[in-house]
């Protein structure tokens, strides 16, 4: 049909241990944010699309299977970035591709000059802002954000909601877990609610209460 936006990645009964079945789909350009209480299931939820923890179902891309990805394929198309990050060596530099956009990403999260640190030196939004971008050089199709935004003050926090933003308007699909209520109406997002490892549309739910 002429003008109808396809899901593009669509999530089907996907289950772990500790959550779902989960049904989901995320559309181009679009965003959706997963509230709930501590220890519902929201990491795991994005760990399990990601395919970093075992999981039953299926997932796709563009129709594409996951199981047809090989997992650092699939990882740079559906790029995760956990609440806390990992880095590996001593330089903040050493985990970042030389490119032409860097400078421009590192500017408008507010880190000029963060590739001649130290990591040591790094406060955790530093490190949250960092590992933003550093998933951004990927050019990935999915963002699986898992509170990007929680240790930042509220300039950064519009910095970053402003690149997720932009993000949104290339096209590419976000997915992220929040605690802050006014987050997913500031970036346009389709609000979700997990409470023992099932997700609900918030609306529904609240409507329910």
């Amino acid at each position: 049909m002429v003008g109808e936006v396809l899901p593009v990645l669509k999530i089907e009964h996907l289950a772990t241990p500790l959550i779902g079945p989960i049904d989901l789909e995320l559309e181009a350009g679009s965003c959706t944010a997963v509230s709930g209480p501590s220890g519902a299931g929201k990491s795991l939820l994005l760990r399990a699309i990601s395919d970093l923890d075992e999981s039953t179902g299926s997932v796709s891309l563009n129709g594409k299977s996951r199981e047809a990805y090989s997992a650092p394929d699939w990882r740079k198309h559906v790029a995760y970035i956990p609440a806390e990050s990992g880095w590996w060596a001593d330089r903040v530099k050493d985990h970042f591709k030389d490119t032409p956009e860097l400078n421009d990403l590192l500017n408008t999260v507010g880190l000029p000059d963060a590739m001649d640190w130290q990591v040591s030196r790094l406060s955790t939004g530093e490190r949250q802002r960092l590992a933003l971008v550093r998933a951004l050089q990927l050019n990935p199709d999915v963002l699986l954000l898992d509170e990007p935004t929680s240790a930042l003050d509220p300039p950064s926090v519009e910095r970053v909601e402003g690149v997720l933003k932009h993000q949104l308007a290339d096209g590419k699909m976000l997915l992220l877990v929040s605690h802050d209520p006014e987050q997913p109406k500031r970036l346009g997002a389709r609000h979700m609610h997990i409470t023992a490892g099932k997700l609900t549309d918030a609306a529904v739910m609240e409507s329910a209460q």
